[in-house]
């Protein structure tokens, strides 16, 4: 009787150690899982975080390259002004001399 007893003794053991590796793993494997959704989600942060500055980054070199285009057309219709000017200033000389010499 004694060794069936041991047997016994020995079954139950052996299940309490069973139950109590399932519930270990259970528990690491549901670690696991938090650590990784933790992870993943630090990760789309850092990607986010990451596409905002890029984008802050392309437009902040859009705007800088409209400025300089802009500066450069207004140079050059400023002096493109200055000639027509230098033009008509030369026109209108010649017309006051047509004029006075017409009149005399």
């Amino acid at each position: 009787m004694t060794t069936i007893s041991e047997a016994i003794t020995t079954i139950k053991k052996a299940e309490n150690d069973a139950d109590k590796l399932i519930e270990d793993t259970e528990m690491k494997s549901s670690e696991m899982i938090d650590e990784a959704e933790s992870q993943s989600k630090e990760i789309i942060e850092n990607a986010k975080k990451e596409a905002q500055e890029e984008a802050e980054k392309m437009l902040f070199e859009a705007e800088t390259n409209a400025k300089k285009e802009a500066y450069q057309i207004t140079n050059k219709t400023a002096s493109q002004v200055e000639v027509n000017k230098k033009k008509a200033s030369d026109n209108v000389d010649k017309a006051a001399e047509i004029i006075v010499k017409s009149i005399l």
